[in-house]
Formats: structure tokens, C-alpha cells, sequence
């Protein structure tokens, strides 16, 4: 059966994680720049969607989709496409194209259908399946958040409980590369629960590998009560990165509260503090326009924003509701004009990156590491 993997530059991790999943049960993935026959997988997120619904719709193939869409939304993708894999797809995708090759009806868990619905009856080990294999990917070495911030599909795709690829794994797959790079929800939680770090394991997998290691930096951002002397000494002493990049996503902590971050304005103060006492130039998330934001809470965030700025830099969101998460089905609301202003300034002087009006964009444009 000739199985091909829709390209899609945001989707390129989960292609090469896939592809060496279901290389494990002899079946190859063929990169592919439109559907061919006999089946076509995709990996979708909530933002490029759209753009890949009439195609699919309309593709002359088997159609699979997965990805943290077609997980938060399988009915409403299985109106256009043939098979929803919900959930992560290690094991079911390998699974269900094993079904479809023997001529069975493609109904098995983890799948949905516009007749059928299950939910997937295994979890990932991630030392069960290969980080990659001839497409390359960064290394993921954990899996998972214990946090349930309001905006984000992490914990309802991946759970609250944090999984960790063995420190013998991550190295048999990070030293194939010149530098070292990871997928993680938060790169300083390796090991560790995700609320209580454990150094020591952090340490032992930093020293167990050989080339330049980048960690703290995309994709492996870190939290900002991770932030401390312990780590950014281990950081110090063990990676080449001189950039931290870590989420603030509002300046008031009454909205953090609300969002139920797990930290507060003063955990990120502190965090840029120490940044700086380590030579180590602060990348601050933020998102703008959350729905319950008052005009004073948007002015505080404006007033943290511009205060990372004097000493690092600034990445910015546009709020968006996606499906799955609390916030879901809740508006993004209007920016002052001293927000669109401020940021616009910040932003020309190389100070400021993302989308602040159009909350697309930077899903369609390459990120810089």
C-alpha cells in the first residue's frame, strides 16, 4: 500500500517522529506536495486548517488527518476527511494503516470516522518508538504538562502527567547531530514531575552528550519559575545558547491567575534578573487580547513588555481560541491604541517579533531559532 505524508512546514516534527514510527511496522511515508493515491496522511493544527480542508475534501485518495485539530475537533474533521487519529499517533497510525492494508473498515481506537468514534485505548512510551529515522527531526524528550493554562492544547492532546525519553535514547538521537536541539513543553522540567525540577537528571543527560547542546531555546522553552542558579548554572556550564526563551504571556497577575499559569509577574521579573546576571538575553512570550483582559491588565502587560525589551527581546501573540481548551469559543478582545503603537515601535527597532493583529502569521512564516 503506498502511504504519503503531506508536507506542511509546521507539521515537520510530527513527519519525522511518524515516519520512524511506522517505518518500525514497515510502512514508509512519501513526502508529498498534494494527495496521491492510495492514502494521504496530514498533521493539521487549528490555524492552518482551513487551508487544507478543500483538499482533502477533494483529494482522489484515502485521506488521514491528526495532528492537535483533528484531536480537539475529530467530528467536525471527519466531515471531510476518511480517518481522524485523536490523540497522539505513534501507535495508532502504524495501526490503523495495518487495518486499512488487510481491508478492514479502519475502526479501531484512537480513530474517528463520520460513523464511528473510540477513543485510543494505549499511551506513548517514548522510548517505544525512535525520535526519528532518514527525516530528521529535533529530539523529544518529554511529553506532556501538568499546567492547564487556558489557551493551550498541550495537556488535552498530550496529558498533565510528564513523560521523559531516557537519557540513553536522547543520546543515541541527539549526537547524530552537530548541535542538539529538543521538543519539550518545558526543557528545565526533564525528569521531574513538571512543578518540582530535578537538577541532578538534568545534569546527568547534559553531560552525557558530546556536540553544542541548545536548551531553553525553540522548541525546548522553559517555564519562568524554573528559571534560577541552579539551572542557568547547569545551562552555564553544559550549552552554547546565550538566549533563554520563556513564557510571560501577561503582565498582571490577576490575569496569570485567571489563565492558571502556575507563575506570577514576579517570578518572570525575577527571571529576566537572573538572564541578565548570567549573560543570557531574555525571549519573553506574551499574548495580547485574551478575553477577559481589562484595559488596565493590557497596560500592564504593555508596561512588562517594554521593560523585557530594555534588556531582551519580545515575542508576541494575538490571542487565539482554540478548540479543546477553556478558552475556546471566547473572542479575542480589541487592542488599545497604545498596544498597536508601542509594539509597532518595538518591533521596527528589531526588539519585538510575531503578530500582534494577525494571529496567523507566524504560523506561516519560517521562526527564527
Amino acid at each position: 500500500m503506498n502511504v504519503n505524508w503531506r508536507l506542511i512546514h509546521a507539521a515537520r516534527n510530527s513527519f519525522a517522529t511518524l515516519s520512524a514510527a511506522c517505518e518500525q511496522e514497515g510502512f514508509f511515508l512519501n513526502p508529498a506536495e498534494e494527495p496521491e493515491e492510495e492514502v494521504t496522511c496530514y498533521s493539521l493544527n487549528s490555524i492552518n486548517e482551513p487551508m487544507y480542508r478543500s483538499e482533502i475534501a477533494d483529494a482522489a485518495c484515502r485521506t488521514i488527518v491528526g495532528g492537535p485539530h483533528a484531536t480537539a475537533s475529530p467530528r467536525e474533521v471527519a466531515e471531510y476527511a476518511d480517518f481522524v487519529i485523536t490523540g497522539e499517533g505513534e501507535y495508532t497510525l502504524p495501526r490503523l494503516l495495518a487495518d486499512l492494508e488487510a481491508g478492514g473498515s479502519g475502526h479501531i481506537p484512537g480513530v474517528t470516522t463520520r460513523d464511528y468514534h473510540e477513543p485510543a485505548d494505549t499511551g506513548v512510551r517514548l522510548d517505544a518508538f525512535p525520535a526519528f529515522s532518514e527525516h530528521k527531526g529535533y529530539v523529544e524528550i518529554s511529553r506532556g504538562c501538568p499546567f492547564s493554562c487556558g489557551y493551550c492544547q498541550t495537556p488535552q492532546i498530550f496529558g498533565q502527567c510528564m513523560r521523559h525519553r531516557s537519557i540513553d535514547s536522547i543520546v543515541k538521537f541527539a549526537n547524530r547531530y552537530e548541535h542538539a536541539r529538543f521538543v519539550t513543553p518545558n526543557a528545565f522540567a526533564y525528569g521531574s514531575d513538571g512543578v518540582h525540577p530535578r537538577w541532578d537528571k538534568l545534569e546527568h543527560l547534559l553531560r552525557r552528550l558530546d556536540h553544542e547542546i541548545y536548551l531553553g531555546t525553540f522548541p525546548s522553552e522553559v517555564r519562568p519559575e524554573f528559571i534560577c542558579e541552579a539551572s542557568l548554572t547547569l545551562l552555564n556550564r553544559y550549552c552554547s545558547n546565550t538566549k533563554l526563551h520563556f513564557g510571560a504571556q501577561s503582565g498582571s497577575n490577576g490575569v496569570l491567575g485567571r489563565l492558571r499559569r502556575g507563575h506570577t509577574v514576579e517570578d518572570v521579573l525575577g527571571a529576566i534578573d537572573l538572564c541578565r546576571d548570567y549573560a543570557l538575553t531574555p525571549v519573553v512570550d506574551f499574548i495580547v487580547g485574551l478575553p477577559y483582559e481589562t484595559d488596565a491588565d493590557q497596560r500592564d502587560t504593555l508596561d512588562l513588555i517594554r521593560w523585557v525589551a530594555r534588556y531582551g527581546k519580545v515575542h508576541l501573540h494575538r490571542f487565539i481560541p482554540l478548540p479543546g481548551t477553556p478558552l475556546a469559543g471566547h473572542d479575542a478582545r480589541p487592542l488599545l491604541a497604545e498596544t498597536e503603537k508601542i509594539c509597532g515601535e518595538l518591533a521596527l527597532t528589531g526588539k519585538l517579533t510575531g503578530s500582534w493583529n494577525d494571529p496567523a502569521v507566524r504560523f506561516f512564516r519560517r521562526r527564527l531559532k
